[in-house]
Parts: structure tokens; sequence; C-alpha cells
């Protein structure tokens, strides 16, 4: 373990145990609940790649860490899909909701009807796009077989490489040990506030007025 680990508190101590925790929790809740909308799923990836170099790991621990996220991606977008496909073309929104509106489900559905296949592809680098994808194409009736083709590749390009560009650039700044131990403890506060603010947003949405929001089938 470098010098840097004792810039990041609980990571010093449980170290890639944490991140892959973490990790694995994250990219399931954003793919597979409403909650995932107010994480910070880019961010925490990035910063998981970076936290993971400077503790010293080695590059197939994070290749392997990047293929347990590729399937905690695939499940949660499989549990949304349900999830929507149980709703029977119905989806709640929330009046004067942030995210979830009646304006952001109609945008949704209407990028896979207009796009299907590369809607849901495409879908995996929008950050709320990437949340409610699943449930409108499950509610929208859209192709399962299509719909796991196209969710499966963009989860295959999406986690690695976010994960592996943050492990490989804090292999870079382990050459000067200063400023990867700030960065990793800029990166791991800001992920830690982002997270709390996320969740305090999620409160805040839920306790509005519900919705009902019909969606339309995919043709695409």
């Amino acid at each position: 373990m470098t010098a840097a680990a004792g810039a990041f508190g609980p990571f010093e101590s449980a170290g890639p145990a944490l991140v892959w925790i973490v990790v694995l929790t994250f990219v399931f809740l954003e793919c597979a609940l409403i909650i995932g909308l107010f994480l910070p799923g880019d961010s925490m990836l990035v910063t998981a790649g970076i936290v993971l170099a400077a503790h010293g790991a080695a590059a197939q621990h994070t290749w392997a860490l990047s293929a347990c996220a590729i399937g905690s991606a695939v499940v949660g977008n499989q549990i949304g899909y349900v999830i929507g496909k149980r709703s029977g073309h119905h989806l709640v929104a929330r009046r004067n909701g942030k995210y979830i509106n009646i304006q952001n489900l109609h945008k949704v559905n209407v990028l896979l009807d207009r796009h299907g296949f590369w809607a849901v592809l495409v879908a995996r680098w929008i950050p709320w796009v990437r949340t409610l994808c699943p449930m409108v194409a499950g509610a929208a009736n859209m192709d399962h077989r299509r719909y796991t083709i196209a969710s499966s590749i963009g989860a295959v390009i999406w986690a690695p490489v976010l994960l592996l560009a943050g492990f490989y650039c804090g292999s870079l700044l382990l050459q000067v040990p200063w400023l990867l131990s700030a960065v990793v403890a800029v990166l791991v506060t800001l992920l830690v506030i982002g997270t709390a603010a996320g969740l305090w947003s999620y409160r805040r949405e839920m306790s509005k007025p519900i919705e009902d929001v019909p969606v339309d089938a995919v043709h695409a």
C-alpha cells in the first residue's frame, strides 16, 4: 500500500474490498432502481479505479472488478426491465419532479421508439437515461432479446472504460505520491458528498405527488 492510502479514511482500512462493495452496489442500483438516478455512478467508477491504483492493486484485480461490474450492470438492467414490464404500460412519475417527471419519461420513450437497439446502447452513457431506460423499455414491451443484447454491449463498454481509465491514471500519479494523495482525497470527498446529496434529492423527489404516465409500445 502506498503512502497515499492515508489520505482517504475508511478506504485505508477496508481498501479494495470496500471498493468492490461500493462499485457493485452503485452499478446495480443505477441500472435497476429509481434511486440510481441520484447516485454519482460515472464519477464513482473513475474514483474507484484511482483508489485501487493508490492501494497498489494489480491490473488484473481491476480487470476482474470490471468484469463483475459488467455482470452487476446486466443483472440490474434485467431487473429494471422486469419492473417496467410489470407496470403494464404505465410508469409512475412525480409532479414537478426533477428527474422522475412526465417529460423525461416521454423523452426516453420517444428515444426508444425511434432508435430502439441503438438508444439502449447509447443510454448507458447518459446518467438519468441509464436508469430510466430499462423501466421504459419493459413498460413499452421492447423485444427482450434485442434489449438484452444492447444493454449488455453497453455494459461491456461503460463500466470497464471508466474503471480502467481511473486505474491507469492513478498508476501514472503513483510517480507523484503527494499529488495522488490529494487527488484521491478530493475525489472520495466529492463522491461522499455527491452520494449524500443524491439520497437527499431522492427522498425529496419521492415525497412529491404521483402522476401516472402511459408508455407507448416500442417498435424500433
